[in-house]
């Protein structure tokens, strides 16, 4: 299993579980929202690391 899919299914149950807890739209904005502020907490030089990293450059 490759990481980013084991990133997909750890969301999906992240998601599963909080449902019951707390509403369907709450648990979507802690689905979506958490890996996106995430991201925008990542420094300029950080964010571009991990585009590189996510779009599989050629020749490396």
């Amino acid at each position: 299993m490759t990481a980013r899919t084991k990133i997909i299914v750890g969301g999906v149950a992240i998601g599963l579980l909080l449902m019951p807890l707390l509403g369907f739209w709450l648990s979507l904005l802690v689905v979506i929202g958490v890996p996106t502020a995430a991201y925008f907490l990542l420094d300029p030089g950080q964010r571009r690391r991990l585009r590189k990293v996510s779009r599989k450059e050629l020749g490396r």
